[in-house]
């Protein structure tokens, strides 16, 4: 099982998660164009692409949904909420499913769950091939029972780290933003999610990539120690998911 990201941020999130003939692509945020040139880069042929899985309906992630499922007639999985706000011309493409309930799309079993964000109905995944498995987590503001009871016992963890508090509470954004980012219906910010790798079970965790930082309120040079630390690891293990090129393929192994 392998997985990569085409680029994390504000400007647009796609992620891949792979596995024997199924390759799946979880939200598309960059233009349909930039995200076949993006697949290029990773040596990912776009008519090798499963299916989409949409995380919510921000334009950050789905800004080339439309074009790229006409193109290549890619199947969509959205929660009912999410695809109701996806074009009315895909909607012949649109399986809907329950974030409450797991289902398969060919060889990956999806596990759904919800998360609070400012959204119709958001939610974030885990993904098997029975072995193993790569949790997911971005645009929420704040963690649940429910998300970590899910990310718990993953053998790969794609975990959002947006701001720095102080960062964020100095920076030029309008007070209505900042409190939108920093709200419970916002985005993690680095303490939040150190936090959460405290909490969850991660004895099995092979990779850990940060995702979702925010360019003007966050830095790698922060997240790196914060995540280091809570995972007592040596730093150059954790990885961050660039705006501009994401990260490269990465596989479990049998360890």
């Amino acid at each position: 099982m392998r997985f990569a990201s085409l680029g994390s941020g504000s400007r647009g999130n796609a992620s891949l998660i792979s596995h024997g003939k199924t390759t799946l692509l979880v939200d598309c945020g960059f233009s349909a164009r930039e995200t076949e040139k993006r697949l290029q880069r990773i040596e990912c042929d776009p008519t090798n692409l499963t299916a989409i899985v949409v995380t919510h309906e921000h334009g950050d992630h789905i800004n080339g949904i439309r074009v790229l499922a006409r193109k290549y007639q890619l199947p969509i999985y959205a929660t009912a909420g999410t695809a109701g706000c996806l074009s009315a011309d895909v909607a012949n493409l649109i399986t809907e499913f329950s974030s409450h309930e797991s289902f398969a799309i060919d060889d990956i079993e999806v596990e759904p769950f919800p998360v609070p964000h400012d959204a119709r109905e958001p939610s974030q995944f885990v993904f098997s091939d029975g072995q193993y498995k790569v949790g997911l987590l971005t645009d929420t503001g704040m963690s649940t029972a429910v998300i970590e009871q899910a990310l718990s016992g993953c053998d790969a963890l794609l975990l959002e780290a947006n701001h720095d508090m102080e960062m964020l509470e100095n920076s030029e954004y309008p007070d209505h933003l900042k409190y939108r980012v920093s709200g419970r219906l916002g985005h993690l910010n680095n303490v939040q999610s150190a936090k959460i790798l405290e909490k969850i079970d991660t004895s099995r965790l092979q990779h850990i990539v940060a995702m979702h930082l925010s360019e003007r309120n966050n830095s790698p040079n922060i997240v790196v120690p914060l995540f280091a630390q809570s995972l007592d690891c040596d730093q150059s293990w954790i990885g961050i998911a660039n705006q501009d090129y994401g990260f490269d393929w990465r596989e479990i192994i049998n360890s």
